[in-house]
């Protein structure tokens, strides 16, 4: 089973992405989050990847992140969802923004995705939420002394409390407390723009 690959870019469209490893080509089907974060042509990529067998086909999925590959995992488990729907789930929402509204038991937002109706938003929800829940308990307990220091970087700055809770905890579930304290306050004030 193929599970990474590392290798030259040799042909990306939205979708889909081929990567050149020691002389062989691989064809990934890849979440637009992934294919926006892709360089051009000739440069070199690093993919998390899931080999999904079936009785008539072997295809690779390719994922820019191991959050991305584990949630996508978590959306193939869920009955009724394949990976293409999996994969179009992804391309229309990113991690932190589903995770949130899973949470939050935002169906309206789920149901927006291309090919996701409101009862498939549903079961996402439902099956979704206690894997989220465990995940955000371990988090949690690394997370709190950055996400204190984070939320304070930001009303510092002159953010209102609340929007810059809401802001850095996004931040650290898409980018986790391995980014640094600099690139993590960056991304923050990158998103609080956009409020």
């Amino acid at each position: 089973m193929i599970a990474y690959v590392r290798g030259k870019i040799l042909h990306k469209k939205p979708g889909e992405v081929v990567v050149e490893t020691n002389g062989v080509g691989y064809s990934l089907l890849i979440p637009l989050s992934t294919y926006f974060k892709l360089g051009e042509a000739s440069s070199m990529v690093e993919l998390q990847v899931h080999t999904h067998l079936t009785e008539n086909s072997l295809t690779l999925f390719g994922f820019a992140s191991l959050e991305e590959k584990n949630l996508f995992l978590k959306l193939i488990n869920i009955s009724g969802i394949g990976p293409k729907l999996a994969l179009s789930i992804l391309s229309g929402i990113e991690p932190a923004e589903l995770e949130e509204a899973i949470k939050n038991t935002n169906i309206s937002r789920l149901a927006m995705i291309p090919g996701i109706g409101k009862k498939t938003a549903l079961r996402v929800i439902m099956e979704m939420a206690d894997k989220i829940e465990k995940k955000e308990k371990i988090l949690s307990k690394k997370e709190s002394r950055e996400r204190e220091d984070l939320v304070s970087a930001l009303v510092n700055l002159g953010f209102k409390r609340k929007e810059s809770e809401q802001v850095v905890d996004l931040t650290l579930s898409s980018l986790g407390t391995q980014a640094g304290f600099d690139l993590l306050l960056r991304e923050c004030l990158k998103r609080m723009s956009k409020i």
